[in-house]
């Protein structure tokens, strides 16, 4: 009977997740060379060649498609069976911008829980500044945001890129000034909607100032205004009107990570949710998302 090496198993999954072996390396804080090593490894214990790998791509082997399921359950058992050595629960709180959206939290909630079935999982779901205040507070561990937000050094998660939204019977006439929706005169999303309106010459006017990022998408929605969302989340019932009223392209933005933890435990977690991440996310080009209040979330995780 085979037995298979979990850390190899690990590196497998991985380098399937990521779809790159520098980028595994950088997750598993090891080198190309080490991971090659242990993927080589593993396909010798199954008799299988699990990744193609090329100059230009990294894809997973038909039997390295049919052995990726398997291999995550495997590491989820082993997570499990090593957490299950200490009884003590922990907690995890975990802060995502309103702005960024959160379609990916149910596969980060997923992948924390299978990592680490004793982690009691917090989401608070806000506006980026009342976050990072939260943060900077040591009231909240870990915080997603657009680096726009914040300039300080951060785990990048992955680019996002953004439109002008508005319901599709929204009436603008030629010569008169956009009407914009808010969360704050302090709003970075504003700050670059305004910018680029300034850049293009074109006239605009603040319609509707709301109190959070939800609100905002509301009045959108209601066909208060015209506001700028990333494509991944924008409001129900809108659509992307940058060529209709021949509005200024927007730049892209990345969305970052930001954490004081630095344990070890804990620094297995953030992999855990980095990975998870990027494996969910795909910058969509077409409009799409929902809106909601903001929310703190408590979930006791492997309950």
């Amino acid at each position: 009977m085979t037995t298979l090496d979990i850390d190899a198993v690990k590196t497998f999954v991985t380098i399937a997740e990521l779809s790159s072996f520098t980028r595994a390396a950088e997750a598993l804080g090891t080198t190309q060379g080490a991971i090659s090593v242990k993927l080589k490894r593993l396909e010798r214990q199954v008799g299988h060649r699990l990744i193609e790998r090329t100059p230009r791509l990294v894809r997973l082997s038909a039997q390295g498609a049919e052995f990726l399921a398997p291999a995550r359950e495997l590491l989820a058992a082993h997570d499990r069976a090593v957490a299950g050595l200490s009884s003590a629960r922990r907690r995890f709180s975990l802060g995502i911008a309103t702005h960024v959206g959160a379609p990916e939290l149910p596969t980060l909630l997923a992948r924390l829980n299978a990592h680490d079935p004793m982690l009691t999982i917090e989401v608070r779901l806000d506006d980026a500044r009342d976050l990072l205040d939260t943060f900077d507070r040591g009231m909240i561990d870990t915080v997603i945001i657009f680096r726009d937000d914040d300039r300080r050094d951060g785990v990048v998660l992955g680019p996002d890129h953004f439109g002008w939204f508005a319901t599709p019977d929204f009436l603008h006439r030629p010569g008169e000034p956009f009407r914009l929706a808010a969360s704050s005169p302090a709003c970075g999303i504003l700050n670059t909607a305004t910018r680029a309106l300034d850049a293009a010459a074109l006239p605009w006017t603040e319609t509707f100032l709301g109190c959070g990022a939800f609100a905002v998408a509301d009045a959108v929605s209601a066909g208060l205004a015209i506001s700028v969302f990333s494509r991944r989340v924008a409001p129900p019932g809108t659509i992307e009107v940058t060529e209709k009223f021949g509005l200024p392209a927007l730049p892209p933005s990345e969305i970052m990570l930001l954490s004081t933890l630095s344990d070890a435990r804990s620094r297995a977690a953030l992999k855990t949710l980095a990975n998870a991440f990027r494996e969910h996310h795909r910058p969509p080009t077409s409009a799409g998302g929902a809106a909601g209040n903001t929310r703190t979330i408590a979930v006791a995780a492997g309950s």
